[in-house]
């Protein structure tokens, strides 16, 4: 990547990985929830009154959220939504991989983020209003327990 060009935020791709049947419809308007943060916890050392230490805590990420426009029951991801969010724990969850990459122009990865055991843990569907000319929009929000930034 030329340090003079920064990527553009429009041009992405989301992969899952192991998703069966595999899930072709992997089209998203918008990614965000891409974050890692360290909370800390004060710690008073006896006898020393000109500090606190400042002990990290293990990192906290956000939920992942996919938005896209509506498909069909057919999806991949549908399904697994629905297993998830609507089977009452009658079957395991099943937790997959995810890989989020920014592009360049000739659709070479500039930045991966390998997202690690997500699963869904909310599904929207976006309002509906007569008087506008717009798609039916989804938003999927996945809880995840690692992410990974490479390249």
């Amino acid at each position: 990547m030329d340090l003079l060009s920064p990527p553009v935020a429009f041009h992405f791709s989301v992969m899952f990985v192991g998703m069966v049947p595999p899930v072709p419809d992997m089209a998203f308007q918008e990614v965000s929830g891409l974050e890692s943060s360290l909370e800390t916890e004060p710690v008073v050392e006896g006898g020393e009154n000109r500090f606190v230490h400042q002990l990290p805590k293990p990192a906290k990420r956000g939920n992942l959220k996919l938005k896209r426009g509506m498909t069909t029951q057919a999806s991949g991801l549908v399904q697994w939504c629905k297993s998830t969010i609507e089977g009452d724990f009658a079957e395991a969850i099943v937790p997959k991989d995810i890989t989020v990459s920014l592009l360049n122009e000739k659709r070479i990865p500039v930045a991966v983020w390998t997202v690690g055991n997500a699963y869904p843990v909310k599904w929207t569907v976006g309002g509906f209003d007569a008087m506008k000319n717009e798609l039916a929009v989804e938003t999927i929000e996945l809880a995840y327990t690692t992410l990974v930034r490479s390249v």
